[in-house]
C-alpha cells in the first residue's frame, strides 16, 4: 500500500481527533483522553510537523508528528481505528519514517518513539521496523501516570 503525506489541517485534525475511537484498551489513544495531547494537536504552529496521512483512496489512514532532539529524530503517530490489525503497521512505520528523513534531510543516526507499555500489537511492530527497546519510563497523560516504552532504530552505521 502506497501512503500520500500531507501537512496537517484542520479538517484533517477534527476527523482524527473526533471520528477516531479505538476500542478497549486502546482507547487510550483516543484524542479526546487527554485535553494537554488535544490543544497541541489542534495547534496550527505545530502543522509544520505533523502531516497527515493518505492512502491511494485519498482516505485519511493516520498521521505522523516529528520532532528533533539531540541525536534523534522523534516520531508520533497514529493509525485510524479501521486500519489496526491488519498487518499494514510496519509499512505506515516505514514509510512515516522514510518520509521524515527525507523532508526534514534528517542526517541523525537515529529515530525514536514511546509507545504505552500495555500496546503489545504496536511494540511488535516497532520490533519488526527494526526498533530496538530502549528502556522504560512514567508519564503523566490522560489524568494519570502510565508506564511506557522508549524505542530507538540505528539508521545510520557507527562511523
Amino acid at each position: 500500500m502506497a501512503f500520500f503525506f500531507y501537512p496537517m489541517n484542520e479538517r484533517y485534525a477534527k476527523e482524527i481527533a473526533y471520528e477516531w475511537t479505538y476500542e478497549e484498551p486502546y482507547s487510550f489513544y483516543d484524542l479526546t483522553a487527554d485535553e494537554d495531547d488535544l490543544r497541541e494537536f489542534f495547534n496550527p504552529e505545530t502543522w509544520d510537523r505533523t502531516f497527515a496521512v493518505l492512502d491511494h483512496g485519498w482516505r485519511l489512514v493516520g498521521f505522523f508528528t516529528y520532532g528533533f532532539t539531540p541525536g534523534c529524530m522523534e516520531v508520533g503517530l497514529g493509525l485510524a481505528p479501521w486500519m489496526t490489525g491488519r498487518g499494514e503497521g510496519e509499512m505506515f512505520v516505514r514509510s512515516g519514517i522514510a518520509f521524515g528523513l527525507q523532508h526534514f534531510c534528517y542526517k541523525g543516526d537515529h529515530i525514536c518513539l514511546s509507545v504505552a507499555s500495555f500496546n503489545k500489537r504496536a511494540i511488535r511492530t516497532y520490533l519488526s521496523a527494526g526498533f530496538e527497546i530502549e528502556r522504560t519510563f512514567m508519564q503523566k497523560t490522560n489524568g494519570d501516570e502510565h508506564e511506557f516504552v522508549r524505542m530507538k532504530k540505528r539508521i545510520r552505521k557507527k562511523r
